[in-house]
């Protein structure tokens, strides 16, 4: 199973990503799946979850301005994130909560990371 990440760059504070997450390999369906990032010294934390029935759970720092989604059928979940701040500078990475089979129980996956640079 690998998931990849895009959607990263330069944007000034105000501007607005979308990040997106493509899980491929053998899937059979995925749980919950959500995005972290990590700024330079700090713990890869959390930034928003959605489970597979469509519930979401967001940080903090992101409620108001970010919104996840998913497709299910094509196993991406994505980040609109909007009225971007430099403090959201960072390595945001994907994971996904993957069932390989019907019968198997989920595995973690992680994406490779997008930066995604805010500038002031």
């Amino acid at each position: 199973v690998q998931l990849q990440a895009s959607g990263g760059g330069l944007v000034q504070a105000g501007g607005s990503l979308r990040l997106s997450c493509a899980a491929s390999g053998s899937i059979f369906s995925i749980d919950s799946t959500g995005w972290y990032r990590q700024a330079p010294g700090k713990q890869r934390d959390l930034v928003a979850s959605i489970t597979r029935g469509g519930r979401t759970n967001y940080a903090d720092s992101a409620k108001g301005r970010f919104t996840i989604s998913r497709d299910n059928a094509q196993n991406t979940v994505y980040l609109q994130m909007n009225s971007l701040k430099p403090e959201d500078t960072a390595v945001y990475y994907c994971n996904a909560q993957v069932r390989r089979y019907s019968w198997s129980s989920s595995l973690d996956a992680w994406g490779q990371g997008t930066l995604v640079t805010v500038s002031s």
